[in-house]
């Protein structure tokens, strides 16, 4: 029995141990994201309306977009901040070998956010489903499908955990996409803060979403011994799933890019 099977087994039935300990995990923390998702939508509602002139002047449909992206941007800024601190400043997935391979690594805290995360894309989805396909289009339904089955076999299982807080922390790019957005909504299209913000995106985008990812690769190509012992499931998820993220994140990059570059020659002329 080599060093990795020994550890799967270990972790198994430590799996076993958890599950059997924190049952009400999974369900409670997607039931927190999505009452979250809710609250903040209320809360959206009610502030804007008294905060920004602008929107009670807006479409209907165009304020619940803008109630929806309050809620993604709190996602963003909150999955951000705790998938830094769980993969690069805590010691869950650190290069102790002593704490096994780390892939199998994950605990209590690090499952409950995972399980907040896919709260919030269900609630996403339900709305993109309710509204087709005013807040999006196929290409977001497939990206939150396969972004939510990942999340939600890491914290199913505690496997793989690691490479979801590194897929997550693409979402380092939404709140400037939804700032964005919400510049465009009240008229500022033309102002420098509308330049300034497609830079940042631009910028943010290229780390998070691409180098982050190109650092993925290289960290699935050095622990491949660790993930062919995954069950099957889970091994094509691993793969697979930052490979088809990635390909979503270079097309939309390539929009980004082109539509920051005809802003700067419309700016410059």
């Amino acid at each position: 029995m080599n060093m990795v099977t020994y550890y799967q087994n270990w972790v198994s039935q430590l799996l076993e141990e958890y599950q059997f300990e924190y049952p009400w995990i999974p369900c409670t923390s997607i039931l927190c994201g999505i009452f979250t998702c809710r609250i903040v939508y209320n809360l959206s509602q009610l502030i804007s309306g008294i905060c920004f002139k602008h929107y009670p002047t807006l479409p209907k449909m165009k304020q619940v977009e803008w109630d929806n992206r309050a809620i993604s941007t709190l996602h963003a800024i909150f999955i951000t901040a705790l998938s830094i601190y769980l993969a690069f400043w805590s010691d869950l997935f650190s290069d102790d070998l002593q704490r096994g391979p780390v892939l199998y690594r994950s605990s209590a805290s690090s499952s409950f956010v995972l399980g907040v995360s896919v709260g919030y894309f269900l609630s996403d989805l339900a709305m993109i489903f309710w509204f087709y396909p005013a807040l999006g289009g196929m290409e977001y339904v497939f990206h939150h499908l396969l972004s939510m089955g990942a999340l939600a076999y890491g914290m199913l299982t505690g496997l793989g955990q690691f490479y979801a807080y590194m897929v997550l922390l693409s979402e380092t790019t939404t709140p400037g996409i939804n700032l964005r957005w919400y510049l465009d909504a009240v008229g500022m299209k033309k102002s420098k803060a509308y330049v300034f913000n497609g830079v940042a995106i631009f910028l943010t985008w290229l780390v998070a979403r691409i180098l982050l990812f190109m650092y993925v690769f290289y960290h699935l190509y050095v622990h491949y011994d660790q993930i062919k012992q995954l069950p099957l499931f889970g091994y094509y998820l691993v793969l697979i799933a930052p490979c088809v993220l990635g390909g979503l994140n270079l097309m939309w990059f390539s929009k980004i890019t082109k539509g920051m570059i005809k802003t700067l020659a419309t700016k410059m002329d």
